[in-house]
């Protein structure tokens, strides 16, 4: 592993961003000055899980070695791993079929986990397994499964879609008796919370979260007991709200002053994904003309930083330093659109004061390639960027 270890700082570490740390997080050359979160960039379970695939490679050099998924949420590491030969079995439009895998293929289960019946497939082809999976995740299910044991629907707070969020529903349903709902939003929330107090037209109901619910789940019957668990990379205070919503509809239901004991919920927000929310939090008590947050398009928590940003200040949630093209314009992604946006003008005057942060799956190469770059369009040079850093 310390073999291991030393390939993946060659790959992803940062002497600026080291340098940035060590001096507090604030670096000011010329009339720029950058912000660096106290807390951003890899967590341990992001470290873990690439740590395992990169000795997974080596310790399997003469195998086929694939991964179920992507093993984080970053284009730069995911092009990495698939440089490596490690092959994603679920590539859209590139899918390989679990049929053709043998026991002497090696298959990886990403920091998120996978479903339970994807598991059960890959370990049916007698397949050597390498389980990256989060703990965080893995407590999540114990949860879900705790839930179901009790015959309570678990509604998990979190995106459909995403492969934590599909691994944790599995989990509910695992014993053949669990259910479980997602709601992504409050509204949703809201739109749950009449039809547990009042009823309602139960096929609009299975409408609306169409594909959002477990096979034969009836809210008639299934949101008479229920627990809320999260996908762990979601806001804390949005969950915390589902969580209150949820419980007040039922105590109003039940008659009871309390929710009893036909409502649960535990706190399983991911601790690196809140630590990140907090440390920007904090910056926002400092003077900043903009936020950067860097990082891939589809990670939740990282998503997240950029909606908490978005709030407080003209905030730039972009991919990589390419991204920042010029001083007039800046290509960036839209969350509302869904999709990248140009945008001119991005770039104030100097003196300027920059915060940079940056999601859990979001290695310090690419932090500090963005700040680099956020200095050269000020004609800084990046070797008096890393002089500054590490004076």
């Amino acid at each position: 592993m310390a073999a291991v270890q030393a390939q993946v700082e060659g790959h992803y570490r940062s002497d600026i961003v080291d340098g940035l740390r060590r001096r507090g997080g604030e670096l000011k050359v010329g009339g720029v000055t950058v912000r660096l979160a106290k807390q951003f960039g890899f967590c341990y379970g992001v470290e873990r899980a690439i740590d395992l695939a990169y000795a997974a490679r080596k310790v399997f050099a003469e195998k086929r070695l694939y991964i179920l998924g992507e093993i984080i949420h970053n284009p730069e590491v995911n092009r990495q791993i698939g440089e490596m030969g490690i092959i994603n079995l679920l590539a859209r439009g590139e899918e390989v079929p679990l049929e053709t895998l043998t026991e002497e293929d090696v298959v990886i289960v990403p920091a998120f986990g996978t479903d339970v019946t994807t598991l059960g497939r890959v370990k049916e082809r007698g397949c050597q397994i390498v389980d990256t999976t989060c703990g965080d995740v893995m407590s999540v299910w114990k949860r879900v499964r705790q839930y179901a044991s009790e015959e309570m629907t678990s509604i998990i707070h979190g995106k459909a879609s995403h492969e934590e969020t599909k691994a944790t529903a599995s989990r509910a349903t695992s014993d053949g008796k669990g259910h479980y709902l997602v709601v992504l939003t409050l509204e949703e929330t809201d739109y749950v919370c009449g039809y547990i107090e009042n009823g309602g037209n139960r096929d609009a109901f299975l409408k609306r979260f169409h594909g959002a619910h477990s096979p034969g789940f009836d809210p008639d019957v299934h949101l008479k007991r229920v627990g809320v668990a999260n996908q762990t990379t979601m806001l804390r205070g949005e969950t915390e709200e589902v969580q209150r919503r949820i419980a007040a509809a039922i105590q109003r239901r039940d008659k009871g002053e309390a929710p009893g004991a036909n409502f649960r919920f535990f706190d399983t927000i991911c601790g690196a994904t809140q630590e990140r929310q907090d440390a920007l939090r904090e910056m926002f008590q400092e003077k900043m003309d903009l936020l950067l947050v860097v990082g891939g398009y589809n990670s939740s928590n990282t998503s997240h930083l950029a909606e908490m940003g978005q709030e407080k200040l003209p905030t730039y949630f972009i991919r990589n330093a390419e991204r920042l093209e010029s001083r007039e314009k800046i290509t960036h992604y839209d969350l509302h659109l869904k999709q990248e946006v140009v945008h001119e003008g991005w770039l104030p005057r100097l003196p300027l004061v920059v915060g940079v942060t940056a999601g859990a799956s979001c290695p310090n190469n690419l932090i500090e390639e963005t700040i680099v770059r956020l200095f050269e369009l000020h004609e800084i040079k990046r070797e008096d960027v890393l002089a500054a850093a590490l004076a």
